[in-house]
């Protein structure tokens, strides 16, 4: 049995709308939206039916008529030329339309979606800019003094009670902490495909710990059953959990490598002692040493402590 590529995309749209879903009703959302004929696509258009609509929500606080949505997935990251290139699409579907100030440029918003802090571009745009970056709720920033309202989503460090399933959507859960809560939250929501679609994506990301969870827990089993095959509940042989375990190993080093890039230039030693490590729970844990760590020499300096 192959390990199916994890789609995070589909699961970001499905936990977005469940995340909203209370102001459904005066949203549009239109996945993957052309900015042309050819193919250039917006990650999420999010479209006011109502413009003079408030969303109480703090990750929808920000939106205006027109909000466009640029997410990128735990494995990757935020990066300098996504925040231009974003701003490229918002100008372009701004432009693209039958006469001039259609789409009025002050209702437009860009929101970016990460599981990392983007330290690296957040330094360039207060070194270049002088941008002045307000931490507004947790896991909320909203950077001033560009084109466009725009604001930053770290989904790592959103409320975990109000957004439910946009902080839970990694490969990193707890028991307790995520996997419980969210099958509550899943519960009786089994055949909506927004709900079906996020729990998939997130069940598959999360397999050891789901393996943990149904022995724990036995509704944790009856509500994830749908989600899996009975051969994966039941007989998943020891190659292909050692290959998922060792998959979510290297997307861990590949994750700790590209936070560390961004303090700088990684020595040899230190970058074959990362690749060499294959405990997923220590390489969790310097994971989030380097989202913390202010220089590589800070990195280097603590990874034996919380080992």
């Amino acid at each position: 049995m192959k390990r199916k590529l994890l789609q995070w995309h589909p699961a970001f749209q499905a936990a977005l709308q469940i995340e909203l879903r209370e102001v459904s009703g005066c949203l549009t959302f239109e996945r993957e939206y052309n900015l042309t004929e050819k193919p250039l696509q917006i990650d999420t258009l999010i479209i006011k039916k109502e413009p003079g609509y408030r969303i109480e929500k703090s990750i929808g606080r920000i939106f205006r008529r027109h909000n466009i949505v640029e997410y990128k997935s735990p494995e990757d990251y935020i990066s300098i030329n996504d925040f231009f290139k974003v701003h490229g699409y918002t100008c372009i579907y701004q432009a693209n339309t039958g006469r001039e100030l259609e789409i009025p440029p002050q209702e437009l918003t860009i929101t970016l979606v990460g599981y990392h802090y983007p330290r690296k571009l957040f330094l360039f745009l207060r070194e270049h800019y002088h941008a002045e970056i307000e931490a507004v709720y947790p896991g909320i920033y909203y950077i001033h003094g560009f084109l466009f309202p725009l604001q930053v989503l770290v989904t790592r460090e959103l409320s975990k009670e109000e957004n439910v399933w946009l902080s839970r959507l990694h490969s990193n859960l707890q028991l307790h902490e995520d996997i419980e809560p969210l099958a509550r939250a899943y519960k009786g929501m089994e055949k909506n495909p927004l709900y079906a679609a996020a729990m998939d994506l997130i069940v598959r990301a999360n397999w050891k710990k789901y393996q943990e969870g149904k022995e724990m827990c036995e509704a944790l089993r009856e509500l994830f059953a749908e989600e899996l095959t009975e051969r994966e509940i039941q007989g998943i042989d020891k190659g292909i959990e050692q290959g998922i375990e060792q998959g979510i190993g290297r997307g861990k080093v590949d994750d700790i490598l590209e936070l560390l890039t961004e303090l700088g230039p990684i020595p040899d030693r230190l970058r074959k002692r990362i690749a060499s490590q294959s405990n997923c729970d220590i390489l969790t844990k310097w994971l989030k040493l380097a989202a913390k760590s202010e220089s590589i020499e800070e990195f280097s300096d603590n990874m034996t402590q919380v080992e």
